[in-house]
């Protein structure tokens, strides 16, 4: 099984930051907070933006294995043994990427380089792990 290091898992990161941004969009757009720079978030509405977050990754990944970067670079979370992950262990590890995501996601990289599967605090706990599955939709369609 071949795991997926920091490098392709902060691409699928960039991906999905770019969904969950237009998600926030929307909720801002319902909640009155366009602006003419841009748009804003605050109370409520940034509770929501961060609960639909929490919600994207941990039922994407429960569901599917995969967040929508994972799945268009061809990378799955699994069980250690390779089994596909459910509701717990996408809870747990999601939970995790509090701590993993401090400082620009420097605590989960520096505990993916030192760990002989690349997994990061909530992979480690969850007994998770990104793999390669399939080549990603990027490659194929180049």
């Amino acid at each position: 099984m071949g795991y997926v290091g920091v490098g392709w898992r902060a691409v699928a990161a960039i991906i999905d930051a770019l969904v969950l941004f237009a998600v926030a969009y929307v909720v801002a757009a319902f909640t009155g907070g366009l602006t003419p720079d841009g748009f804003e978030v605050r109370g409520g509405p940034a509770f929501l933006s961060f609960l639909l977050w929490f919600v994207y990754y941990t039922g994407m990944e429960a569901t599917t294995g995969a967040s929508i970067g994972k799945l268009l670079l061809g990378l799955r979370v699994v069980q250690e043994d390779g089994n596909p992950i459910g509701w717990p262990a996408a809870i747990v590890r999601n939970v995790l990427r509090f701590v993993d995501g401090l400082f620009f996601y420097l605590v989960g990289a520096l505990l993916a380089w030192g760990s002989p599967k690349r997994q990061r605090l909530g992979d480690r706990i969850a007994g998770t792990v990104v793999i390669r599955h399939r080549r990603s939709t990027l490659e194929a369609a180049g």
